[in-house]
């Protein structure tokens, strides 16, 4: 007897249901309960459903809340759309400029989690360069891509991200305290650019700032990376971030973002 063609149907909506959570409240993660009662349906059902996402990646469930969040499997998706209409296409002629005015590479990328994922890079013709991190998803803690977006993020969210963890040693630079990446963090906010000095990979600083949608939330982040012998402190703060900025403004505006 063949199956009825409002089952399947049917299932995909509920799928879909769960996605619209995520999309549409402020939280990144949500346990079984919540999400049987923000979509209407029983619990066995939800679990059901997030098994089979869970399966596919595109959902997954954090190890230390045992809760529910988008997985990369979404992200992939969105990095295809990204790529032929949206930020990636947006961003690339001014990465393009950044490479041209200080010879280095640029980079934009986006929070996932406690991640920072790379989408795409302007890379540098210079002969000694840093291995390109595109397609890497890296700490967000020591990234400055990482660190630039968990700083516009709440108190709550940062707390269920990082409260009661270890934090990754990459390097002998890397914070590892809660406490002092909320401190940094704090000020990030206040200067709205975020440094990487040499906390993700030894010889290697980085600068980014970050590029904010329509609802002015910050959606990714604009880059550029180098070896430490040819990108001072001195030189991140005087040059390469008002250029940051200036063109992180530019792709903003052309995202929606309204400065007024």
């Amino acid at each position: 007897m063949p199956v009825s063609a409002d089952k399947p149907a049917r299932s995909v909506d509920h799928m879909l249901q769960l996605f619209e959570v995520f999309r549409a409240y402020a939280k990144e993660e949500y346990g079984v309960t919540e999400l049987s009662n923000a979509v209407g349906l029983h619990k066995n059902n939800v679990f059901r459903l997030l098994a089979t996402l869970c399966s596919r990646g595109f959902i997954e469930q954090n190890p230390l809340t045992g809760n529910y969040r988008l997985g990369l499997g979404i992200f992939n998706l969105g990095e295809k759309f990204i790529h032929r209409f949206g930020m990636l296409s947006l961003a690339k002629p001014f990465m393009k400029k950044l490479t041209q005015e200080f010879g280095e590479s640029s980079y934009i990328g986006l929070l996932h989690g406690e991640n920072a994922v790379y989408l795409g890079v302007s890379e540098t013709l210079a002969p000694v360069r840093v291995a390109s991190r595109v397609g890497r998803s890296l700490p967000a803690h020591a990234a400055d891509i990482g660190k630039v977006l968990l700083a516009e993020l709440p108190g709550k969210t940062l707390s269920s991200l990082y409260h009661h963890k270890r934090l990754v040693r990459c390097t002998e630079n890397t914070i590892t305290s809660f406490t002092e990446l909320k401190s940094a963090l704090r000020e990030i906010a206040q200067n709205g650019f975020a440094i990487d000095d040499e906390e993700l990979e030894s010889g290697v600083r980085s600068a980014a700032v970050a590029i904010r949608g329509y609802q002015r939330q910050p959606v990714a982040a604009l880059s550029i990376s180098a070896p430490a012998s040819r990108l001072g402190i001195d030189k991140i703060r005087d040059k390469i971030v008002p250029t940051l900025m200036r063109y992180s403004l530019e792709i903003s505006k052309r995202s929606g973002y309204d400065e007024s």
